[in-house]
């Protein structure tokens, strides 16, 4: 056993214990984690197969940026594919299954494609599937579309509802930890309507596994404080559960909220998802940051996951992610997991740094080898040691679990989702949000400012600065007491140099450092080339975790800076949105409007079939007895108009009303032919004119 739960710690219910199943085992849970934390308190380190070499995979992530454990849940109709397991909340009753394996997920006949890896290079399905022609139709596509997707679709009728909302506020507020909640205070305390909006189930952020005291209590208790106040504002909003995915036109925001999707047997009255659209005055964007990957040999192995996961899978969680943890680092976030992983009795077989004089205390008796790099990782289905490399020589550690850190990446999307291009800091090592003017302001890490206290500053001065544009007084409150700071700074590292085996910058889609290479070798360098010629970016995270080492990888081939390179598009949505929560109540015979002419029932009555045309019902024609096909029908109704008299029902075409004293005169200079004087009530077909023709 590797991983485990802790004897004691977390903001977990203890005394509320859920059972649920992960691949018909059964297992336990508590109430107030992730399907992800209660698999690693099973030690479940696998949970998934990568889509092209179906290597195996485990949890890499805390949160919405997953790329390995996707699962699906739920039985029958109401199965949700490609949920994540580190955003899925625990609930007694839970029924999650692995996806693409065959026959099982220990036993996969798809890891045979790994044997194949240097036939399945970047771009392989470009070139290899040719010839002869005739077998594309009949054997490639068939197999490529049987092997493709992760998932599976359900066919069946959807038993959930959903619904659509509108809201209007004066500020919407996008995220809400510790800057989030700073900045929903400030607001809310001087008038302003605010939404505050997060995706997790219980707000907080960072503050629910942040070890920092604030005004000498613990965080997770500041936290209930400042949400404490919130709720009993009249003027706020708070929409937990709730992800923003996309800024529209006119500060409108998309908000996907999960209604039910964290019981067993939802209600019939309410929906299990509502979609939102948010009008706001002004927004905030407090998203936070990410925390990147490191690119090293071997870095896909189930155990492997971000240093800043484990801490929070510890201190939030009360779970550890394994016995004997290694850190691989280029800053000092690693020591920060290492100090909190201490603390929990976890041991810490070493720290890999790879600054050359890193200045960061690491835990009594812990080991720090500097100017080093994994290059490779021991085990099959899960980490058992790493390899070591530092000035030609390598060193094997005995090890279960393995964080890695490689710097922080602010969470910028929706600020770029209407055209603007994130800016590289050479002084971040990272992009931040471009100026997008004051409809959008990001604050906190998600604009750099990395600190707690930075956080909770920035937070407050921004959302006054906003109630002072919008007219509202200003009230100074004081800033809570942060205890210890952190240095945040790290020193980037897009690539750990010497790797024995695979480095991958891609975990779900099997991207690795080569496949880049080959497409910059090929004419693909430019990162929307390299975007879909590797698929580096384009699996259910959309690059979260990926874009900036792939950016980063790009650059350094070539030689010039990230910021030469760019970032890909960023378009909604954020994360992945059902289509019943699109479609809302517009299902079923809902699904369109039916509208009727004034003429429906007289055409009915005499027999009309019907047809949509745009967004009418209307007569395609008019069946007697003894007429077999439409034709016999058509032309019969051809030959009585042309011999007698015909009606059309021209009530669906729009109209436009024309009035005032030079209407007659408008129309002349409009249409070919004079319109006639004094013919009230009387209809006219005419050719208007364009601008250089009828």
């Amino acid at each position: 056993m590797t991983a485990y739960r802790l004897g004691s710690g977390g903001v977990v219910d203890r005394s509320n214990t859920l059972s649920f199943k992960f691949d018909g085992r059964a297992m336990k849970g508590y109430a107030g984690e992730t399907l992800a934390s209660a698999l690693l308190a099973n030690d479940q380190l696998l949970v998934g197969r990568s889509f092209k070499y179906h290597r195996p995979r485990g949890i890499v992530t805390a949160g919405p940026s997953e790329p390995n454990a996707l699962v699906a849940i739920g039985k029958g109709a109401a199965t949700d594919p490609n949920t994540k397991a580190t955003v899925a909340e625990l609930y007694a009753g839970l029924d999650a299954r692995s996806q693409n394996r065959w026959p099982s997920l220990k036993y996969d006949i798809g890891a045979l494609n790994g044997l194949l890896s240097p036939f399945l290079s970047a771009g392989f399905y470009y070139k290899t599937f040719m010839w002869p022609a005739a077998f594309w139709e009949k054997v490639y596509e068939p197999l490529i579309r049987r092997a493709a997707g992760l998932g599976r679709a359900v066919l069946e009728h959807d038993p959930h509802s959903y619904e659509k909302c509108w809201a209007h506020c004066d500020l919407i507020v996008v995220g809400a930890g510790p800057t989030g909640l700073m900045a929903a205070l400030t607001a809310g305390r001087v008038g302003l309507r605010v939404i505050l909006a997060d995706e997790d189930f219980r707000l907080g952020g960072s503050l629910l596994a942040e070890t920092t005291r604030i005004d000498d209590r613990p965080a997770v208790d500041f936290a209930e404080a400042c949400l404490a106040e919130l709720r009993a504002l009249p003027n706020i909003t708070i929409m937990p559960r709730t992800t923003v995915f996309g800024w529209y036109d006119d500060n409108v925001f998309g908000a996907l909220e999960r209604v039910q999707k964290h019981v067993v047997a939802p209600q019939a009255k309410l929906p299990v998802e509502r979609l939102w659209r948010i009008v706001a005055k002004r927004a905030l964007l407090a998203t936070g940051a990410e925390e990147g990957p490191l690119v090293f040999g071997g870095n896909d192995r189930p155990g492997v996951m971000m240093a800043g996961a484990m801490r929070t899978y510890a201190n939030r969680f009360g779970v550890a992610a394994g016995r004997s943890v290694a850190i691989f680092t280029n800053g000092s976030a690693g020591y920060r997991t290492a100090s909190d992983l201490s603390a929990h009795g976890v041991e810490v077989a070493a720290i890999i740094d790879s600054r050359d004089a890193p200045r960061d205390a690491a835990p009594a008796g812990v080991r720090v080898i500097p100017s080093a790099s994994v290059i490779d990782t021991r085990g099959r289905q899960r980490v058992c040691g790493l390899v070591v490399e530092r000035a030609g020589f390598e060193e094997t550690i005995a090890c279960d679990a393995i964080g890695m850190s490689g710097g922080w990446n602010p969470v910028i999307h929706l600020a770029c989702q209407r055209g603007a291009k994130a800016v590289w800091s050479p002084e971040l090592n990272t992009f931040l949000a471009p100026d997008i003017g004051n409809g959008l302001v990001v604050a906190g890490s998600a604009a750099g400012r990395y600190s707690l206290g930075g956080c909770l500053r920035d937070g407050a001065e921004r959302a006054a600065r906003i109630a002072g544009d919008l007219g509202f007084p200003s009230v100074g409150n004081p800033l809570p007491a942060v205890g210890d700071e952190v240095d945040p700074s790290f020193t980037a590292l897009w690539y750990a140099p010497g790797a024995k085996a695979k480095a991958f910058v891609d975990f779900q889609n099997d991207v690795d450092v080569k496949d880049l290479g080959l497409a910059l070798r090929e004419g693909f360098g430019h990162v929307e080339h390299a975007k879909r010629y590797t698929t580096a970016g384009m699996a259910t995270d959309q690059g979260k975790l990926s874009a900036i080492n792939t950016t980063g990888l790009l650059a350094a081939m070539q030689g010039i800076s990230p910021a030469d390179v760019g970032t890909t598009t960023f378009r909604p949505f954020y994360t992945p949105v059902a289509f019943g929560a699109l479609a809302g109540t517009a299902r079923d015979e809902r699904a369109a409007p039916v509208r009727k002419s004034p003429l429906y029932g007289w055409a009915e009555k005499n027999g009309a079939i019907f047809v949509d045309s745009g967004l009418w019902y209307r007569p395609a024609y008019f069946a007697r007895h003894g007429e077999k096909t439409w034709r016999e029908s058509t032309d019969r109704e051809v030959v009585n108009v042309r011999q007698h008299v015909g009606l059309c029902d021209v009530s669906t075409l729009g109209k436009i009303e024309i009035f005032g004293p030079d209407a007659a005169e408008f129309l002349n200079r409009l249409y070919c032919n004079p319109q006639p004087a004094g013919r009230q009530g009387a209809l006219r077909a005419d050719a208007a004119r364009g601008r250089n023709s009828l």
